[in-house]
C-alpha cells in the first residue's frame, strides 16, 4: 500500500486554563494566533503539506476533572486532498467508524476515527475547492 500520510497536521491539547495557556503559547513560545473561539484557540506552527498549516490547538477542558483525563485531545495527520475519498473508503471497508468533517473557515476536510484505546485520530487535508475565510501560507 502506498503511504498517504504527508506529515503531522496538528497537536491538540485539552487545557485547564485556556487564557493562561493562550498567553504562554503566543507570548512565550511565539506562535501566531490563527483564530480564537470562546472555548478554543488555534496557533500556526509552520507551513505544512499541500496548504494545510501545521497548528497547535488548545481546547478548554471545561468541567472535565483534570486528574481523570489526559491533556491530549487528538492526533492529526496530513494527507493529500487527492487521497481523501480513497482513505475514507479504505477505513470504512476496514470496519472503522469514520466521521467526515468540513472546516469551512480553514478550507480543510477531515476524517475522524478512534484508535483501539479510544484516542481520536484525524486525517486532514486542505481542499482547494473550499474558500476559507482564513488564508493559509502557500509553500
Amino acid at each position: 500500500m502506498a503511504r498517504t500520510i504527508k506529515g503531522l497536521g496538528e497537536v491538540a491539547l485539552r487545557v485547564n486554563d485556556l487564557d493562561r495557556m493562550h498567553d504562554f503559547y503566543e507570548n512565550v513560545v511565539g506562535l501566531e494566533v490563527m483564530r480564537r473561539f470562546p472555548d478554543a484557540v488555534f496557533f500556526r506552527i509552520a507551513a505544512g503539506h499541500g496548504g494545510h498549516t501545521a497548528i497547535l490547538a488548545l481546547f478548554d477542558r471545561g468541567e472535565e476533572v483534570a486528574q481523570e483525563r489526559s491533556t491530549l485531545d487528538h492526533l492529526a495527520f496530513t494527507i493529500g486532498v487527492e487521497d481523501y475519498e480513497a482513505e475514507r473508503r479504505r477505513l470504512e471497508a476496514e470496519g472503522v467508524d469514520v466521521t467526515p468533517t468540513v472546516f469551512d473557515w480553514t478550507g480543510w476536510r477531515s476524517l475522524f476515527l478512534r484508535d483501539p484505546e479510544g484516542n481520536v485520530v484525524e486525517f486532514v487535508c486542505r481542499d482547494p475547492s473550499l474558500v476559507p475565510t482564513w488564508k493559509p501560507d502557500e509553500p
